[in-house]
């Protein structure tokens, strides 16, 4: 499957928000070309030209290249932040909530990797207040996996020495999906997430 198909097929409804159609479609095509290219590599002429439209007519709905790599990664950003907190405030036990947090949010990365490497790996290229912003959200992306790692030291099921240091790295390993990921590979985003669920109950020692 191509950047494009992917793109078109498994994200589509991520950009259910960004209206009308035609800032969707540059919002598409940006993803694209910022995942093969690079940031700083790819033009607003190649954007436009992926969605089939003239670089004027981008300038109507986006005034940077920039504002279109931001709001990218905000509602990527929400959407993770939407994931993480949906499992950590769900009933159950620790253990429970941690899996479901690394399954769902390794699903993400794996099904949507062409978008996850973009709002993932491109956060240097925003200007200090975009920046700023997206850091926030991961702050609290951050937030959501150690209060449940917190809750599972504090019940006893967890065995962690050091809580901010397992979250990173929970946190890394699940994020690193998007960079190696391969739809052709021998495994489907569902047995991804349900090993590496199984791989962080063993990293934080749940009983």
């Amino acid at each position: 499957m191509s950047t494009a198909e992917e793109t078109a097929d498994g994200e589509t409804s991520a950009w259910g928000e960004v209206t009308p159609d035609a800032a969707r479609r540059l919002l598409v095509a940006a993803v694209e070309a910022f995942a093969e290219r690079g940031y700083h590599a790819t033009t607003t002429r190649d954007i436009a030209g992926r969605a089939g439209m003239s670089p004027a007519a981008l300038y109507i709905h986006y005034k940077t290249k920039e504002e279109l790599l931001h709001r990218i990664s905000r509602i990527g950003h929400a959407k993770a932040l939407d994931i993480l907190r949906t499992a950590a405030r769900r009933e159950g036990a620790p253990a429970e909530r941690l899996a479901d947090a690394v399954s769902s949010f390794v699903r993400w990365h794996a099904g949507g990797r062409t978008t996850a490497r973009v709002v993932q790996y491109e956060l240097d290229s925003l200007g200090p207040d975009a920046r700023a912003e997206i850091l926030a959200l991961r702050r609290q992306c951050d937030a959501e996996v150690r209060g449940i790692i917190e809750d599972g030291v504090a019940a006893g099921d967890f065995d962690v020495l050091d809580v901010k240091g397992t979250t990173l790295a929970v946190l890394s390993l699940c994020i690193d999906v998007a960079r190696w990921f391969n739809v052709d590979g021998p495994w489907t985003p569902d047995e991804v997430g349900a090993l590496y669920a199984d791989l962080v109950l063993r990293m934080v020692g749940a009983k």
